[in-house]
């Protein structure tokens, strides 16, 4: 991989990151074998195989490498990121019934249910252990706390769903638990494994708390969009009856009639024929789609400002990039 700046913010941060992201993968490989069941390699390879980009875990060693360490912690704690990651798309496929992740079939379908949760399970287990390596209560505190957060977002998101009184004060607190929770946890342990003042970890932490909420901002706007960049097909979220943000904000401006075709088509799930174009026709008319592209836009502005108060250096212009580049993806 080069340096050139024609690549993308996430590529530029890989190539910057080649030699501690080759250290995570290797150790992805070694702990997620399995001498007695062969069944946890495989269902693990194919997701982790697929594609991901490793934003978390690159999070992890940028803040740590932009503040000087040099040890072998981050790679540690960059892999248990990664392996939580893992682990809740994993458990979430089974529960949204999903049959495709990044492009390909989802574990549960290629397998079972039961595998899909078991080796989720697996996974999670595998992340404490590479925490209790680094010898830092303070890092098994905060990634422990993260994982408590996203189950906490997931089961909220349940409880949410397919009720039009969803308010954005919800969905962002779903989105903090199940996106942003590991984005900021990620970022933060960084910061702590390299000794970094407590401004600058707390900075840290408010950047990948930003930048998630960003990114699933986004992705729930691409889903209307059909740029195909979440790698799911136009309208999938409201065949699936989810509240996302631009939803909820035109359910909030809806007239008696549209309300009534958003009872029918989300919270009772009667869908018909042409309900599609319906709803894009009424996010359209209310500006639901540029309200939501505004506040991810904002969230992405307060992510660049949080690194204000870390080290001048080239990774954090790395990462002040990668929240410009979390919002193109809109364009």
């Amino acid at each position: 991989m080069t340096t050139d700046t024609a690549a993308r913010p996430h590529e530029r941060l890989a190539a910057a990151l080649a030699e501690p992201l080759a250290e995570v993968e290797a150790t992805i490989r070694d702990r997620m074998a399995s001498d007695h069941a062969p069944r946890i390699p495989e269902v693990t390879a194919h997701l982790i195989g697929a594609g991901g980009k490793r934003v978390r875990p690159m999070l992890t060693l940028a803040a740590a490498r932009m503040l000087g360490y040099d040890g072998a912690d981050d790679v540690r704690l960059a892999t248990a990121v990664e392996f939580i990651h893992t682990a809740t798309l994993l458990h979430d496929d089974v529960v949204d019934e999903s049959g495709q992740r990044r492009g390909r079939p989802t574990a549960n379908l290629l397998w079972d249910n039961k595998s899909s949760v078991l080796v989720g399970d697996y996974l999670f287990a595998r992340s404490f252990q590479l925490m209790v390596e680094t010898g830092s209560v303070r890092v098994l505190g905060i990634l422990a706390n993260a994982a408590a957060t996203i189950a906490e977002g997931e089961v909220l998101q349940l409880q949410a769903a397919r009720d039009l009184a969803t308010g954005p004060d919800t969905y962002l607190q779903i989105v903090r638990g199940k996106t942003a929770a590991l984005f900021s946890a990620a970022a933060e342990v960084g910061g702590v494994v390299a000794g970094a003042a407590p401004a600058q970890v707390r900075a840290l932490f408010v950047y990948g708390d930003a930048l998630g909420i960003a990114f699933q901002m986004v992705d729930d706007l691409l889903d209307w969009e059909g740029t195909g960049a979440t790698g799911k097909n136009v309208g999938d979220d409201f065949r699936e009856r989810k509240l996302t943000l631009p939803v909820i904000r035109a359910v909030e401006a809806a007239d008696a009639d549209e309300r009534a075709f958003w009872d029918r088509t989300i919270a009772k799930g009667r869908q018909e024929a042409g309900d599609l174009d319906r709803a894009q026709a009424i996010l359209a008319r209310h500006g639901a789609l540029e309200a939501v592209r505004a506040e991810a836009l904002d969230w992405a502005g307060q992510a660049q400002t949080a690194l204000t108060v870390l080290p001048d250096v080239p990774l954090r212009g790395m990462l002040h990039d990668l929240a410009d580049y979390v919002v193109a993806r809109l364009r």
